[in-house]
């Protein structure tokens, strides 16, 4: 399970839940990758807020 986290009113990571392990959003990032695989297989991902987020699909196609 992952949440996107905010800095500066900005989305730059995401949180693994179960490792408490922040992720940056960057390419050569292995644990970014692997989170975009995950949650396009079907992982859940939360907004900011903590809500579960429904259209992940089209979200993480959005990311770099």
């Amino acid at each position: 399970m992952y949440k996107l986290i905010k800095n500066d009113d900005v989305i730059k990571m995401v949180l693994r839940i179960e490792s408490n392990t922040f992720i940056p959003f960057a390419l050569d990032n292995t644990d970014y990758q692997n989170f975009k695989k995950e949650v396009l297989a079907g992982a859940e991902l939360q907004d900011v807020d903590g809500n579960v987020m429904t259209d992940v699909a089209e979200y993480v196609r959005t990311l770099p």
